[in-house]
């Protein structure tokens, strides 16, 4: 059986066929700047086995984004596929499913009327996963379609968690709490990290860092979350590439008399040119920690407040869970940072954190226990795979429904 995973961005589209007997990628790869301007479109194929296909063209949106992928998949020489019947559902990403939806569900009318109502929450992904799934209907008619929300794996959450010490009129009314976001991949690595541990999630105490250009973390309390650092939206939390995270409220309306712009405009100043971006020029690690090292004293103060505020989270979230079996580093960051993996293991060494510095400096977007012999909490990588959860979701729900 073969499932097509797709991921829409405001401008982009990521995918991935699996052959889901044994779990295998046949294809994948992206068309970046949709409909920014004549010409500029950027598409990179790769198929099993193959090195990668790329092409430049102008492509006005998300449903011709979706046609040249069609395309590329069932092309005699680029593809993997003789016919699209080949393709028998389709799972997608999508940003918000709210307090509507713990799990993945298949798209119907109702389901696609909730994210019609669910897009003030996410005004810059949602019209995406919507695009993405109207133009699958259009072309593949017949073919089931599965919605994977990033929301879902955190509707565990207790009351206490997701609240804010706001008027309960505000959630009441207009759902105002926290919701979370990165769940599809806390999910994925929390429970490849019992198997990897060999010990059933239930038992486990975990604590999941996915640490890349957005980065969240979350405490997870036998598989079941119970705390995440996101929020009402993928703002509140870390210190990430180019937004704030935690920041006084009240200094939103000081921003926007100083800059003399809108809300709307300083919620984009803090989502777009805060972060790292704002305080040292730089939003990719790489070039953060090359800045450092040729004594860039402000890449080294952004660095600093970016270690101090996970330090913080992961002291708060030992306290919630009462206790600690692992720490998981994923994503960008987290899955090839070594200094950063060796640095807030080292803040943590008063937990009993201890890690082999010499292995953790060899390893690279592979899993590793990274714990030395006498570390009391179990330091793991653990890559990512969002694209598999939904391969795996929309298999199963297209067998049972």
């Amino acid at each position: 059986m073969n499932i097509l995973v797709l991921n829409s961005g405001s401008s982009s589209l990521k995918y991935k066929l699996f052959s889901m007997e044994k779990e295998e990628v046949l294809a994948d790869g992206k068309v970046e700047r949709i409909g920014v301007h004549a010409g500029s479109a950027k598409i990179t194929h790769r198929r099993k086995g193959a090195g990668k296909y790329r092409q430049e063209k102008e492509i006005a949106n998300h449903q011709a984004a979706l046609e040249i992928v069609l395309e590329l998949l069932t092309d005699a020489e680029q593809g993997v596929l003789a016919d699209l019947s080949e393709i028998n559902a389709v799972g997608h990403r999508v940003l918000h499913g709210a307090e509507y939806y713990e799990e993945s569900v298949v798209v119907d009318k109702k389901v696609f009327a909730h994210m019609e109502e669910l897009k003030e929450l996410g005004p810059l992904h949602m019209p995406a996963n919507m695009m993405g799934i109207e133009a699958c209907w259009e072309m593949m008619p017949g073919v089931k379609q599965v919605a994977v929300f990033d929301t879902a794996f955190h509707q565990t959450m207790p009351e206490k968690a997701y609240l804010y010490a706001l008027p309960f009129e505000l959630y009441r009314k207009h759902k105002v709490r926290r919701y979370g976001f990165h769940g599809t991949s806390h999910r994925y690595v929390s429970g490849r990290a019992a198997e990897f541990l060999n010990r059933p999630v239930e038992e486990l105490k975990i604590i999941t860092l996915h640490l890349g250009n957005g980065s969240s973390m979350a405490a997870v309390n036998g598989g079941k979350v119970i705390d995440t650092s996101m929020g009402f939206t993928p703002l509140e939390g870390l210190v990430m590439g180019t937004r704030s995270g935690d920041i006084d409220p009240a200094v939103m309306p000081l921003i926007c008399r100083i800059k003399n712009i809108s809300a709307d405009e300083a919620t984009d100043f803090l989502n777009k040119k805060s972060g790292f971006f704002g305080m040292c020029g730089y939003s990719d690690m790489r070039d953060v920690n090359k800045a450092i090292n040729e004594g860039n004293t402000d890449a080294g103060k952004a660095y600093q407040i970016f270690l101090y505020r996970i330090i913080k989270y992961i002291g708060a979230y030992y306290a919630a869970l009462k206790g600690l079996d692992a720490l998981v580093f994923t994503a960008g960051i987290g899955e090839n940072e070594d200094i950063v993996r060796a640095d807030v293991c080292r803040e943590l060494a008063f937990m009993g954190t201890k890690i082999d510095e010499a292995r953790n400096k060899a390893v690279r977007a592979e899993e590793a226990d990274l714990s030395a012999p006498d570390s009391r909490i179990k330091i793991l990588v653990i890559p990512t795979d969002e694209e598999l959860v939904i391969a795996r979701d929309t298999y199963r729900l297209s067998q049972s429904s």
